[in-house]
Order: structure tokens, then C-alpha cells, then sequence
């Protein structure tokens, strides 16, 4: 990614949604920013909730013509016609995941701070690779993925790398020259005025 280009926005629901408000709390957040790419993460197993989320959420994802993939669950996002899958263990259902939902898929991998991983997740088909937290979060296991990786990372792999986990304004502003995308999920979702949070990070990785 040049140097002078903003990181896209790759916004994560919250881990628990009322169905009933935040279609309408997601639709003034894609309002206010554009969005490349939408993940429902819920902490829920239930497939019966996962299911009536996705209806909820893909129906406000497409209306603003934004892709939809949804965490580790690659049986759902077949059932359900999703866009594709968020992996959570690295490297190790990329290929599985690919073959079970096709090359149109959007098939990504959450690596942690494992470069090794963040290769072979790319090696076995994957579209991106994230890497994080960045900062201090429940994401992973604690170690924090620093800004050395994303900087390596852009500069010897081609396949895009995302910044996940913790994300502020003055974090994705350091981290903007070296990423292709910005996670962003309870980040804004626990402020008061989500699109106006997402509006500062945002703002925050114009170039300089």
C-alpha cells in the first residue's frame, strides 16, 4: 500500500446485538464512514441467534454494498449465503475453509503475532491476514502485536494484513502507512456516538 493511501475500515459488530436497534445503530455507522468489509463476531454459539443476526445484519450490509463474512463459522456462512469467514486459529482452516465455500469466498485468518502463521494462512488461500491486538485487549493471548510486523509484513507479502484489537485515533494513525485495513469493532461500538468514534479514527489516518 503507497505510503499517501488511508487504510480501509473493516468494522466488527459487537460481541452481543439487540436485534431490534442495532440494524439501525449499524446503518448510521456505515452512514458516516465508508466501510470496506463487515464482520458479525458474536460470543454466542447459539446457531438459532447467529442465524437471525445474519439476516438482520446482511440485510443492512448489502443495502450499503458492503461485504459480510462472519467468525469461524464456515457451515454458516455456506448455509447462509455469506460472503465468507473470519478464522480464528491462524493457519490451520484456511484450506479447509477455502475448499468448502469456493475461490469467491473472502476467506480471512486472525494470526495473532505469528508471522509463520500469517504466511501459511496466505500460502493455503487466504485473502487477508490479521494480525493483533495492538494495544491492551482480551483479543488473543495477551502478547500485543506490535507495529514492527505490519511494517515488515507490508513491505515482503502482497496479501492484505489488517490491524486488529484496541484500535484508538493515535494508534491507527501510527499504524496507517504500514496497513491495508483498521479493524475496528468495541472500539466504537462502547462509545456513546459509534459513528462519530469511527468518524475520529477516521480522521485520524489522513495523510499527513
Amino acid at each position: 500500500m503507497a505510503e499517501t493511501d488511508r487504510p480501509q475500515i473493516y468494522l466488527v459488530t459487537p460481541p452481543e446485538i439487540d436485534l431490534f436497534a442495532f440494524p439501525e445503530a449499524l446503518s448510521r455507522v456505515l452512514d458516516a464512514e465508508e466501510v470496506a468489509c463487515l464482520r458479525l463476531s458474536l460470543a454466542t454459539r447459539d446457531e438459532d441467534i447467529l442465524t437471525r443476526a445474519a439476516d438482520q445484519v446482511r440485510e443492512v450490509a448489502h443495502a450499503h454494498d458492503i461485504a459480510l463474512v462472519i467468525d469461524t463459522h464456515i457451515v454458516l456462512a455456506e448455509r447462509l449465503g455469506l460472503d465468507g469467514v473470519h478464522l480464528t486459529d491462524g493457519a490451520r482452516s484456511v484450506r479447509a475453509a477455502r475448499k468448502e465455500l469456493g475461490s469467491d469466498a473472502i476467506v480471512g485468518a486472525h494470526c495473532g503475532t505469528s508471522r509463520h502463521d500469517g504466511m501459511t494462512a496466505g500460502e493455503a488461500g487466504a485473502d487477508y491476514v490479521s494480525f493483533g491486538p495492538v494495544a491492551g485487549t482480551a483479543l488473543g493471548d495477551g502478547r500485543l502485536a506490535e507495529r514492527e510486523i505490519f511494517e515488515w509484513w507490508s513491505q515482503m507479502i502482497e496479501i492484505p494484513v489488517v490491524a486488529e484489537g484496541g484500535l484508538s485515533p493515535e494508534t491507527a494513525q501510527g499504524l496507517a502507512p504500514v496497513v491495508d485495513f483498521i479493524s475496528v469493532g468495541e472500539e466504537i461500538w462502547r462509545a456513546e456516538d459509534p459513528a462519530q468514534a469511527l468518524s475520529a479514527i477516521v480522521a485520524a489516518m489522513a495523510p499527513r
